[in-house]
């Protein structure tokens, strides 16, 4: 079982770097080479990007700066939330913004369009392959960063925020920016694209979903409700029953999670007690202090 449990943290920590690869590519061969711009602080950046290569002449035509104003503006997002998300989360979105950062700067860029003449099609593929990308890095327990981190800490601050509210409101402000610098068609097809990103997204990676999930185990182990506490940073409710049909005595345990965090809460509990019991309810309704995560 701990054999198991080391593979599924691998294929997990592969997953969300595959993410950030997929996401570059999908950036680099199809978004860019159209003259598009993504959403969030990607778009932020590319914006950027464009700023300083059309009005300020840098001489930066044969380098995408994009993927380091990127790295650059989430560092500090980093360095906020390094406390209010999760170790792993934390560990995992670093990684993925920093391969993000370098593909970006080594991925080639096409001198003319894969699809030449066809901005809809380039902007349909790079939104659904974007999409796939980011939506695998949630999937895998991490992040590309920017707004969704952003959003994370929101909603520590208040609760009626929410990480799709964030994002929209970054959106109408990025494209009203790029409708004042630049053409209507630019902003037309960069909506297209973040509408196709954001559904392939919700296809990889559904929202958030609390879960509250009831341990019966007849082992009463106190390493597993430690590593509850250490690995998910969730807290444990724990009562004694008894079994109706064997009359043997069991022990309950009440935690409530995240969706996404189910697969390592099942590792954990079988990782000490192959038999447990397990009793999943998804969808429920939260009030009190509860940590919400992506």
């Amino acid at each position: 079982m701990e054999k198991s449990w080391k593979w599924y943290q691998i294929n997990r920590f592969f997953g969300a770097l595959a993410g950030a690869v997929i996401y570059s590519l999908g950036i680099n061969l199809f978004i860019v080479p159209v003259a598009l711009y993504s959403g969030g602080i990607m778009g932020f950046s590319q914006v950027l990007r464009t700023l300083l290569i059309q009005y300020l002449d840098l001489p930066l035509q044969n380098f995408d700066i994009a993927g380091v104003i990127y790295y650059l503006i989430n560092v500090p997002i980093l360095l906020l939330s390094m406390k209010r998300i999760g170790r792993r989360f934390f560990i995992k979105t670093v990684m993925c913004v920093t391969t993000v950062t370098i593909l970006l700067s080594v991925i080639p860029i096409p001198a003319q369009p894969i699809l030449p003449d066809d901005t809809l099609a380039c902007c349909v593929i790079g939104g659904i392959i974007c999409g796939l990308g980011m939506g695998l890095a949630l999937k895998s327990g991490g992040s590309l960063g920017g707004m969704d981190i952003v959003g994370m800490m929101l909603i520590k601050w208040r609760k009626d925020f929410r990480v799709g509210r964030v994002n929209l409101v970054t959106n109408i402000i990025l494209y009203s920016v790029c409708m004042f610098l630049f053409d209507i068609p630019t902003v037309i097809y960069s909506l297209i694209y973040a509408s196709l990103s954001s559904f392939a997204i919700d296809k990889v990676h559904a929202q958030t979903i609390n879960v509250e999930v009831r341990i019966i185990t007849k082992m009463q182990d106190e390493e597993m409700e430690k590593e509850i506490f250490s690995e998910l940073e969730r807290g444990v409710t724990k009562w004694e029953a008894i079994g109706a049909y064997t009359d043997e005595s069991v022990h309950i345990l009440f935690v409530l999670i995240s969706k996404y965090e189910l697969s390592q809460l099942k590792n954990i509990v079988h990782k000490y007690d192959p038999h447990a019991f397990i009793v999943v309810n998804e969808g429920v309704n939260v009030v009190g202090n509860y940590k919400t995560r992506l």
